[in-house]
């Protein structure tokens, strides 16, 4: 039992993320990591607009509310952990802008971007 509700979390994840990247494609952002994973972490998606890199946590909730909880301490710094890896592996990393956003994917909804919904260490 446990593997099949495992299994539709992970596709309901995976919806949620490329409903998520079509909306940041749609403001003009290009999505340069999908699932970027570490030993540290994962980071859903990082997009990018010019120099700003957006490291993007997907939340499929039924309120905004409820997606914006969901991104609890221990979670922003683990995304932090690994975008700091990512960052540092670019090349022009020294001018580009990092900001931590959240993509809320709501029921029957165009999916909610927040911009800076955790700011980082820096």
């Amino acid at each position: 039992m446990a593997t099949e509700a495992r299994r539709k979390a992970y596709r309901r994840g995976h919806r949620g993320e490329w409903f998520a990247a079509i909306a940041l494609m749609a403001k003009g952002y290009r999505i340069v990591a999908r699932r970027y994973r570490t030993k540290l972490g994962e980071i859903d998606l990082i997009a990018r607009r010019g120099s700003v890199i957006a490291i993007v946590e997907v939340k499929a909730r039924p309120t905004l509310a409820e997606a914006m909880d969901a991104v609890g301490h221990t979670a922003q710094g683990r995304i932090e952990r690994c975008a700091d890896l990512w960052l540092a592996r670019q090349p022009d990393y020294a001018r580009l802008s990092l900001r931590f956003d959240l993509v809320a994917v709501l029921p029957r909804r165009w999916p909610v971007h927040v911009e800076n919904v955790f700011s980082g260490r820096g």
